[in-house]
């Protein structure tokens, strides 16, 4: 069993950053893919960016340029630093892991954006 602990949401004035942390922890041999989703409630979840164990990278075309995926692969742990962030971006962000052949899902983060 893999357990997922995401940190670092928050609320934040449009134009700050915020740094989003998820660690992965339990019997783990190989995560091959790590990812950010995100969710407004009532609305569907969507991709935000993915990173390939490599250190590939992917990104929804709306935080292109703004968001910045890393992961750690000696701790098992993934990054979103996103900066210049918009009204827009307030969602719940939530880790996903591929691990083994499986997929995990974090509990999510709020993060809000206002001024």
């Amino acid at each position: 069993q893999v357990q997922l602990v995401e940190s670092g949401g928050g609320s934040v004035q449009p134009g700050g950053s915020l740094r989003l942390s998820c660690a992965a922890s339990g019997s783990i041999t190989k995560i091959s893919l790590m990812r950010w989703y995100r969710q407004v409630p009532g609305k569907q979840r969507d991709s935000v960016a993915g990173i390939a164990k490599a250190g590939s990278t992917f990104y929804a075309d709306s935080v292109k340029g703004r968001f910045t995926i890393s992961r750690d692969n000696a701790k098992n742990t993934v990054f979103l630093q996103m900066n210049s962030l918009k009204p827009e971006d307030t969602a719940i962000y939530y880790c996903y892991v591929l691990a083994d052949g499986d997929i995990y899902w974090g509990k999510g983060t709020l993060v809000t954006v206002s001024s």
